[in-house]
């Protein structure tokens, strides 16, 4: 299983061109490429660091520089690394200084790994490569140094004790912490210049120029009355018989809405959207590592009648002294998948991304809802695979509390009967988790929602989609196709017996050069196999 996920830049010295930061932490968990994820303390082994390559959105093609050193702690796996002097080096350099390209992005080929209710625990994994990324999936590390801006702001303070004409431009340095806007132009100071004083000394500047964040520093007010002294000027001098001024009087003796320039339009940093989710169905599945070619995936399999498939198993039988031995043959099969590929594109004016507010904003919400999209069709997908496989409750219960008691304690005898294990997942939709949440006992008390319940039948909150139902695992999804409580609108299964496949996702840029536009794609690969249908227990209803 090879997993990539990412973190941000922790600081970048341009004058030694070294980056480095927090590259995987411990006992976190974050959403990687094959799902949640959290590292065991050390987990992830270095065999040769000098042979770790720093690459650009993990393009194999497009080495950036190479790894100096690691460290491992308690929060995890530290890494430093050295640009190259070569155009891709220099330009990444001056990304990561900027903060456009703020993560730092591992690749670790996990070797063992164990399945816990929430996440992928990985107990044991190797780091291939480190990549400069757009942003970072985890938001426990943040910019703490930036060696290069902070050197040009002590020479310029020197410099200025030695010079008796000071003519300095100070350059705001911004970083992730600071808070306080810095002097832009410092003001000229001209005392008695001695005759064995030295010429004006030139102009420092520092290594870069950092555009601040602020719609005001492109937008300029018209009308020069700004202050209650240029208000009282131009008062003066309408009275005196300046046109110019009467128009400047009359408009500031208005309101907003004729006077848009005293009222600027401030644009925040937040992005509302209704489009994150997660995937509750493949969460509630068994996982497995997808081959890294062929589109068909076979599993040799037992699985008998009873669990839904045609195997055959040994048979043992009791014989009297002396007495034949029986001859069973057992058959096998092999359960297939097919390998489909999921995929998304978005195209992108050159204008917006390379002039558009933000300060590269846009690319990284288009990316983030690029994966929202990707992974709601995977386990829209899921579910309805599910469906498809699954077997049908044998009684039919009604959208009451006793028929969810009903189905939970049918549910849970037929899994363990047709595969020997135990249902322990139970996939709802919002009608059903609607019931679960408002389902009182006679006296009207709380039955799933309350927090200290009298019988305790589970834990179903309206503040989380997982919770616990008669000692099954709740997770609530609204993918499924049906949205009310009726037939299949709820899965009762043990995770063996459905499991998914999937490769990490990965992204696709490419340049347009007949209209300058960009086209930004998402894609992964996904299979399922329904191991044992007979395991997968479907909710009918009355």
């Amino acid at each position: 299983m090879l997993l990539t996920f990412s973190q941000e830049i922790q600081a970048a010295d341009t004058e030694r061109r070294i980056v480095s930061g927090l590259i995987a932490p411990y006992g976190e968990i974050g959403f990687t490429s094959a799902g949640p994820v959290m590292f065991e303390r050390g987990a992830i082994a270095i065999p040769d660091a000098a042979k770790i390559k720093l690459l650009m959105q993990h393009q194999q093609d497009k080495p950036v520089g190479r790894a100096i050193s690691f460290s491992d702690s308690t929060e995890g796996v530290y890494g430093s690394f050295k640009l190259s002097s070569s155009t891709r080096g220099q330009d990444a350099l001056v990304l990561a200084q900027e903060n456009l390209v703020s993560g730092l992005s591992v690749g670790v080929d996990v070797t063992a790994s164990k399945p816990m209710k929430d996440y992928l625990l990985v107990t044991a994994a190797v780091l291939k490569e480190v990549s400069l990324v757009e942003s970072a999936a985890f938001s426990s590390a943040s910019v703490t140094d930036i060696a290069a801006a902070r050197a040009a702001l002590e020479a310029a303070t020197s410099t200025s004790t030695k010079t008796t004409t000071i003519n300095t431009t100070i350059v705001e340095i911004e970083t992730e912490t600071e808070s306080e806007d810095v002097m832009t132009t410092a003001p000229e100071i001209t005392p008695d210049i001695p005759a064995e004083a030295p010429a004006e000394a030139a102009p420092l500047e520092a290594s870069r120029q950092i555009i601040r964040p602020s719609v005001l520093d492109s937008q300029r007010v018209r009308t020069p009355i700004v202050s209650m002294g240029a208000y009282t000027e131009h008062k003066i001098r309408a009275a005196l018989g300046n046109d110019d001024s009467k128009l400047y009087v009359t408009a500031a003796d208005d309101s907003f809405s004729t006077n848009p320039g005293f009222n600027p339009t401030q644009y925040l940093t937040e992005f509302p959207t209704n489009t994150r989710f997660g995937t509750p169905s493949i969460d509630a599945c068994s996982r497995g590592t997808l081959p890294a070619n062929g589109m068909t995936i076979n599993v040799p399999a037992l699985v008998t009648s009873a669990g839904g498939q045609s195997g055959v198993a040994p048979v043992v039988t009791v014989e009297a002294e002396a007495g034949a031995v029986q001859n069973t043959g057992m058959v096998t099969e092999y359960l297939s998948g097919t390998v489909s590929k999921y995929s998304g594109m978005n195209t992108i004016s050159i204008e917006l991304l390379e002039r558009g507010y933000g300060d590269g904003n846009f690319f990284s919400e288009l990316t983030n809802q690029l994966q929202n999209a990707y992974l709601k069709t995977l386990d829209t997908t899921v579910n309805a695979a599910l469906i498809t496989a699954g077997t049908v409750a044998t009684t039919a219960q009604a959208a009451t509390s006793a028929g969810i008691i009903g189905y939970a304690s049918e549910a849970a005898r037929l899994v363990y009967e047709a595969t020997g294990y135990f249902a322990n997942n139970y996939i709802a939709n919002g009608a059903q988790w609607q019931l679960l949440t408002g389902a009182v006992d006679t006296t009207g008390r709380p039955i799933y929602s309350s927090s200290q319940p009298m019988n305790a039948g589970g834990l179903v909150q309206p503040g989380s989609i997982r919770g616990n139902v008669l000692g099954l695992d709740l997770y609530v999804d609204k993918n499924f196709a049906a949205t009310t409580v009726v037939d299949d609108s709820a899965i009762i299964l043990a995770p063996e017996a459905f499991t998914v496949y999937q490769s990490p996702q990965a992204y696709m840029s490419v340049n347009v050069v007949s209209n300058l536009q960009v086209q930004v794609a998402i894609y992964g690969y996904m299979a399922t196999i329904a191991k044992m249908p007979k395991g997968i227990i479907r909710y009918n209803f009355t």
